[in-house]
């Protein structure tokens, strides 16, 4: 699994997951008004269906490169059927796909079951998507440890992947509701989207304060782990330097969060001729679409680190 062909499939994989996660999530908490109305602003049932489809797609795609690499054939026609039962019953990674593989399918039938039981089918989509998204560490720098150790970088891995699919999720939705057009042109369509857009807001500061803490916090615990309390090699190597890229993008995320909350937030709060509005609208749009951006980046810098070995790290990631 070597390769940019490898990478691609871990990016795709971890923002596919992160968005089934953050999405249904923020439809939770991030939304005040009825399950009709979510559904309406967001098209959650929709949004569900192809993530998850695309995520079995991206799974399918992964065993297949992964199995290849197993096998040592150079081409995928070449594969056996005995291949993909050994990696899926004898090894962490086939017993972690196949319970990915299950969450995308219960991921489809709350898609099926969500205008019967909207709220229900958005807590447990989310609660799926976060199993789909826990199995990913065992392709990671965490399932190299053992004991304590392991259960602890597991753990920590574990959250990261959660708290981003939480930040990811959020962006999303907040860009679908900036970029979605106001049904009807009276004025109370207008106020009922903006007053939508005030509410999402209000809910996203408190849980965005709990994601950055959990994604510091997970930061700190998983390079202790993989490189230890030490900055040496960290511009020598492709993996300290990635490292480094991956934390000043998130930086920059930390910022433009922090622009988002306590200047736009509150310029949109105070708005009220249509032209302040369109104006705070506008600000909000454009950061919200850089911090986008810059989460796209980490994901896949991501990727990249996950096929790396830490400078000095002899063990073979």
């Amino acid at each position: 699994m070597e390769g940019w062909g490898n990478i691609v499939v871990r990016f795709a994989s971890y923002a596919d997951l992160m968005l089934l996660f953050g999405l249904p999530l923020f439809g939770l908490y991030g939304v005040q008004g009825n399950a009709a109305e979510a559904q309406a602003t967001f098209g959650f049932r929709r949004l569900l269906f192809w993530l998850a489809v695309v995520g079995l797609l991206v799974s399918g795609v992964g065993m297949l490169m992964l199995a290849q690499t197993m096998s040592g054939v150079s081409e995928i026609v070449e594969l056996e059927r005995h291949v993909f039962g050994m990696i899926i019953t004898g090894t962490n990674v086939g017993i972690a796909w196949v319970v990915k593989i299950a969450s995308l399918l219960s991921i489809l039938l709350c898609a099926w079951c969500y205008r019967r039981s909207p709220t229900a089918s958005l807590a447990l989509a989310a609660l799926f998507a976060a199993v789909g998204l826990s199995t990913l560490v065992w392709s990671g720098h965490g399932a190299m440890d053992t004991g304590t150790r392991g259960g602890i970088h597991l753990a920590a891995d574990t959250l990261h992947l959660l708290g981003a699919g939480a930040w990811l999720g959020a962006l999303a939705a907040f860009l679908l509701l900036l970029l979605r057009p106001v049904q009807g042109q009276g004025r109370d369509d207008a106020y009922q989207h903006l007053l939508l857009l005030r509410q999402a807001v209000t809910g996203f500061s408190s849980a965005g304060t709990l994601i950055v803490a959990v994604l510091i916090v997970t930061g700190i615990v998983n390079y202790l782990l993989i490189v230890g309390p030490s900055l040496q090699g960290m511009t020598s190597s492709l993996y300290g330097v990635l490292l480094l890229v991956k934390l000043g993008l998130f930086g920059a995320m930390v910022a433009l969060a922090a622009t988002n909350r306590y200047r736009l937030g509150p310029l949109l709060e105070r708005a009220r001729s249509s032209t302040e509005i369109a104006r705070a609208k506008h600000a909000l749009c454009k950061s919200l679409a850089i911090e986008t951006t810059a989460l796209t980046l980490i994901l896949l810098v991501v990727a990249w680190l996950g096929t790396l070995s830490p400078s000095g790290n002899t063990r073979p990631y």
